[in-house]
């Protein structure tokens, strides 16, 4: 495949967001062959399993964005020691009606980034586990929970110089998760 399409996720809607800032930056250390979508998740209904058979616009938007994409990358703060709500509800809509999920083969790629110590690891975590249930195949290392501090970004918003190896790292794995599970 000479071009990959990738469909990236944030689970923050703050205008703000650390996840959306790393979002942006992480994808500059990509090659030339990749290109990134973000996706909009905050116009999506809350997930009605009566309203399977007559979907929202936005819902099917997602999903045949997502259809369109050689691979996903989730990017998501940790709310409660969990994923955020609203990332939940894209999940849930574009999985369903049940034996139509948009998410089944795509290579994915989990990170996050918190004020907190401990990045987003539990988010992660259970973000991983539905990503199983769903079949969207993830990568499993490195790992990436992100400590927001100084430095991290520079001045224009890029992978400070500090972070840029580790984040270069987990880049190069991903690409190569991509191109091993893209179909």
């Amino acid at each position: 495949m000479s071009q990959y399409q990738i469909a990236i996720i944030v689970g923050s809607l703050r205008k703000d967001s650390f996840n959306r800032k790393l979002a942006h930056a992480i994808v500059k250390l990509a090659p030339s062959e990749f290109s990134f979508k973000e996706l909009k998740i905050d116009d999506l209904p809350l997930y009605n399993q009566d309203d399977d058979a007559n979907q929202a616009e936005s819902v099917k938007r997602l999903k045949n964005e997502i259809l369109a994409a050689q691979g996903l990358l989730f990017v998501t703060p940790e709310y409660n020691r969990s994923i955020p709500g609203v990332l939940k509800n894209a999940i849930d809509h574009a999985s369903r009606p049940y034996g139509q999920s948009a998410w089944v083969g795509k290579p994915t790629g989990v990170l996050g980034a918190s004020p907190g110590v401990y990045g987003t690891a539990m988010a992660q975590q259970h973000l991983r586990n539905v990503l199983s249930h769903i079949n969207a195949p993830t990568l499993g290392y490195p790992e990436a929970f992100v400590h927001v501090k100084d430095g991290l970004f520079d001045e224009v918003g890029d992978i400070g110089t500090a972070s840029k190896k580790f984040f270069q790292n987990w880049m190069d794995h991903y690409v190569a998760w991509v191109k091993k599970h893209a179909v």
